[in-house]
């Protein structure tokens, strides 16, 4: 059975050719899976005594860190975080979009507005508009 050949070539794969080509591969990953332990069984085994080994160290070797290195619990998010209500809704046509904004300490601007400048790089450069696109 050929390899089906690219599209525009005159002989495209039909269904049948990519299911024929779909049930090779398949059978060949099936007698690969099958032919892998005997090829390559010893790995499991190496890796199954690595592991112990490593099991049987990690039980004789336990090691006590210090007290500067030791990691404290976690501090209740309620000790440091302090949410208090909210005001109320105050009656706009808006209703409540962005009606938290009108209180100073809730604003979501802290250092001030943001202001972007309205200069053009192509311009400062001297390039026509139609230069980038």
């Amino acid at each position: 059975m050929a390899a089906c050949k690219p599209l525009g070539s005159g002989e495209e794969c039909s269904f049948v050719d990519k299911d024929e080509i779909w049930k090779v591969h398949v059978k060949i990953e099936l007698q690969s899976a099958k032919a892998w332990p005997n090829k390559w069984g010893f790995l499991t085994k190496s890796y199954k005594e690595m592991q112990e080994e490593s099991n049987k160290l990690k039980d004789i070797v336990k090691l006590e860190l210090p007290q500067h290195l030791k990691t404290r619990p976690p501090t209740p998010p309620e000790k440091y975080i302090q949410v208090g209500p909210s005001p109320p809704v105050p009656q706009t046509t808006q209703a409540q979009i962005g009606w938290r904004s009108t209180v100073p300490e809730l604003q979501l601007e802290r250092y001030g507005k943001v202001q972007c400048g309205k200069k053009s790089f192509l311009k400062e450069l001297g390039w026509a508009f139609d230069a980038c696109s």
